[in-house]
């Protein structure tokens, strides 16, 4: 009887020192599944009570500043022409035309054909343009294909990549292919950063979550992104302390810092202010900046822009010129 030795793959760059928990399918397995089990009642009351946490008065405009620089102010609908994304881009660099002193977002997301009328429209400003791809936001297509949709947007530009992991592969335990994709995403991302959306809404349960944080962190994933914005629940409080989690952890063990991205579901200052204090108490203040935190959305830019007003001007104030939805 002959005994099937597991073929070796080429790990990623950036596995630091967990070159054997990736050294092939088994041990990969081996690895995600021997992560420890989430504690869910723990976790759940943990993120009740940083729920509850405010922040002092005159902290808030600071807050409502920092979530306006963290915004990927987001497009990807069907209907999207290059007109949209050139208004867009105009709100990224000049959220509030009547306050200057408004910081700009972090970055406009687009689909990779308009990524090039992004970063025309951008130019010069410092804002990145990020372009989702592997066929989001289902990822069912074929390897070519996602690769030839990565490719796109590289070519067009764009300085981020917001790919979809294969959810059905990984739900069936399928790890290395799951592995293997970003692995090779990563690559053909060049020097674009690349966030990786887990969709957790599909995921089984926290443990899964956990699970695909990590395999995401080991194949070489900037920023790990919690949802396409396409389902629900997207992002909620106790999967963006479990991802926070996992970076921090990853930190530790290695020294680099990755990112998260709590996309979809958030629409308010509230809610944003919410997760600024869970990054900062559960990753560390080194997570509050647009390089390691981001939120992805399109109408919470609104809100935080009439409440800046409010604690500008001491009293709420109506206005139709705030955005443009």
């Amino acid at each position: 009887m002959t005994t099937t030795v597991p073929a070796p793959r080429a790990t990623a760059d950036a596995a630091g020192g967990f070159a054997d928990a990736v050294r092939d399918d088994r041990s990969l397995g081996r690895f995600l599944r021997g992560l420890p089990g989430v504690d869910q009642v723990g976790l759940e009351r943990r993120s009740a009570a940083l729920a509850t946490r405010s922040i002092k008065r005159g902290a808030k405009l600071q807050a409502l500043d920092m979530a306006i620089g963290m915004i990927d102010l987001t497009t990807l609908e069907g209907s999207d022409t290059p007109g949209k994304v050139r208004s867009l881009c105009a709100q990224a660099r000049r959220p509030d035309p009547d306050h200057a002193d408004v910081p700009p977002v972090a970055a406009v997301c687009v689909y990779p054909d308009l990524a090039g009328v992004a970063v025309d429209a951008l130019r010069g400003s410092g804002i990145a343009v990020a372009a989702v791809a592997t066929a989001f936001p289902a990822g069912r297509s074929s390897h070519a294909v996602k690769l030839a949709d990565t490719a796109l947007a590289v070519e067009a530009g764009a300085s981020e990549i917001d790919m979809v992991i294969d959810r059905g592969a990984f739900l069936a335990g399928r790890y290395g292919q799951v592995y293997d994709e970003i692995v090779a995403v990563r690559r053909a991302c060049g020097p674009a950063h690349l966030k990786v959306i887990l969709e957790t809404g599909e995921l089984a349960g926290y443990d899964d979550v956990r699970r695909a944080s990590w395999l995401a962190l080991l194949a070489g994933a900037d920023v790990i992104k919690t949802s396409t914005g396409k389902i629900s629940p997207a992002a909620t409080l106790p999967v963006v302390q479990l991802m926070l989690l996992a970076v921090r952890d990853w930190h530790r063990a290695t020294g680099e810092r990755r990112g998260v991205k709590a996309a979809g579901g958030i629409r308010t200052s509230k809610d944003a202010i919410r997760h600024l204090v869970a990054v900062n108490e559960v990753a560390g203040p080194a997570w509050l900046v647009p390089e390691l935190f981001r939120f992805g959305a399109s109408s919470l830019l609104n809100d935080l822009l009439r409440q800046r007003r409010t604690q500008a001007l001491g009293h709420y104030e109506n206005s139709d010129r705030i955005g443009n939805g």
